[in-house]
């Protein structure tokens, strides 16, 4: 699937509401008898986890840092159709194997409906994995600074410091007070857009014997340096956590204390939300994160009383998470998408109705100025575009093999290549039983032209053709709901 990452929002007919543990008092406790029905901790095999992420495919890396992080987060489907996070260590991170499966039981043991759970691990050779549920809706990250047409309500924000504070508040009190790395990459949503922690947080990495950090930028200035991972820093980080939900910015966390001293509320506040805070809850809220941050960890809170402080300051806590997110109500189940003609020739594999279709396609669609781009007209310019031609006349009267080298010998001679084009060849190569070199056609169409369904609509057939059902399906659903979305904003200009 490439890079892309799809927000599947889907609300189910049954939500609970705001949680019965608002109680400041059971912040500690258990909430099992809340918790939807979560699998067992348990051992997983390598060959399992192959399978589930497609033999640890790119396409399936969903971590921030891609596939370059000292420890990849992929997406996987387990044979019964459950989807799981899984995570994979570098090689050098537990050395001990004992070790790693005595911290992975330990947090296995955890169960919370503010975690996203820890349901098994691996540890084969030098292999070692964890697996967690997966949460769909993705991270608080995403939809905090990448939502600029629908940002997330001051009251939501709340919650999402009430739910984390929660989640550590539990932690803590099964003796797991250590959180590494805590930010909002680390704060998911879960298929009731409830926001849940990351129970990956709780496995630090090890170094001869100690915790330690890959990422200083979360830890306190005291211990940035050294890369340890101690209790003290996770009101730290939840106080940068917190400016990050009052600014709707990534607040750097060595300079947060800074930011916040000399400050007015307004200035630090994020301004879409402006006239929908009271200067009490905003204020209260500077004032938590002020604590937090203090350079002594005496001077800071413990989480039980973050927790406290957080109750008093919950709005509209009647309103299901998904609500205050803005997604359709719970009890009217979406919309069914309707299929384009692509879309549908596309799941279908009729490979004779997608070219029909591509035939009418026009090279404007490309929105590149890809074939008039040209400085000046040179000769080398003018056989190039002659290939062009032909691998045009060619794929109309479907003899795709020339039409396949000819729109090589174009893509050899001129710099840039067209996402028409692409797609073209790309179901020559699905024509010809080629459908690796369909997929790498697909998926560089898809590069080139982030937002164009005709483009996820090949790269699906491409993967159905590989026998990639699942990922093909998801991929297609991604290229339909972008087409619903362009058909609506035409309707509406």
């Amino acid at each position: 699937m490439g890079n892309v990452f799809c927000l599947c929002f889907r609300p189910h007919s049954t939500i609970s509401n705001f949680d019965d543990s608002l109680d400041a008092e059971n912040v500690g406790r258990d909430q099992v008898d809340s918790l939807s029905p979560v699998p067992g901790f348990s051992e997983f095999s390598l060959h399992q986890l192959r399978a589930a992420t497609l033999q640890f495919s790119s396409e399936k890396v969903v971590s921030k840092h891609g596939e370059n992080a000292p420890n990849v987060v992929y997406k996987g489907k387990l044979q019964d159709g459950r989807c799981i996070a899984v995570k994979r260590f570098s090689c050098s991170a537990w050395p001990d194997s004992r070790q790693f499966l005595e911290k992975a039981r330990a947090v296995g043991r955890l169960r919370n409906k503010r975690l996203a759970n820890l349901i098994g691990f691996c540890c084969e050779g030098d292999e070692r994995l964890l697996v967690a549920e997966f949460m769909p809706n993705g991270t608080l990250s995403e939809h905090l600074f990448h939502c600029e047409n629908q940002p997330m309500k001051w009251a939501m924000r709340l919650r999402v410091a009430l739910y984390t504070a929660q989640a550590l508040a539990y932690c803590s009190s099964k003796e797991r007070a250590s959180y590494h790395d805590l930010n909002t990459c680390k704060v998911l949503f879960d298929q009731e857009l409830n926001p849940r922690l990351s129970c990956f947080g709780l496995m630090k990495n090890i170094k001869d014997g100690q915790s330690y950090s890959t990422n200083l930028a979360f830890n306190p200035t005291k211990y940035a340096k050294k890369g340890k991972v101690i209790p003290e820093g996770v009101v730290y980080g939840f106080g940068t956590l917190l400016l990050d939900l009052l600014s709707g910015r990534r607040i750097p966390p060595a300079h947060a204390l800074d930011l916040i001293r000399d400050k007015s509320l307004l200035m630090l506040l994020d301004s879409c939300l402006e006239g929908h805070v009271s200067n009490d809850d905003g204020t209260a809220v500077v004032q938590l994160a002020s604590q937090c941050l203090q350079s002594e960890p005496h001077k800071r809170p413990n989480i039980n009383s973050l927790v406290t402080s957080l109750v008093p300051l919950q709005k509209e806590i009647e309103v299901p998470s998904y609500v205050l997110m803005g997604t359709p109500d719970g009890n009217v189940p979406p919309k069914p998408i309707l299929l384009s003609p692509l879309a549908d020739a596309c799941t279908r594999l009729d490979l004779t109705a997608i070219h029909e279709i591509l035939v009418k396609v026009r090279y404007e669609d490309d929105e590149t100025g890809h074939e008039l781009s040209f400085d000046m007209w040179t000769e080398p310019m003018k056989e190039a575009l002659d290939f062009r031609k032909r691998g045009d006349a060619a794929f109309k009267k479907k003899d795709f093999a020339t039409a396949i080298s000819s729109y090589t010998e174009y893509f050899d001679r001129v710099n840039g290549k067209s996402p028409t084009m692409l797609v073209r060849r790309c179901l020559c190569y699905l024509m010809s039983n080629r459908a690796e070199e369909a997929l790498q056609d697909g998926d560089e169409a898809l590069a080139l032209k982030r937002e164009w369904p005709t483009a996820f609509y090949l790269q699906a057939a491409a993967l159905k053709s590989l026998g990639m059902d699942n990922d093909a399906a998801e991929i297609l659903s991604v290229g339909a709901s972008l087409e619903v979305k362009k058909l609506d904003k035409l309707r509406s200009e």
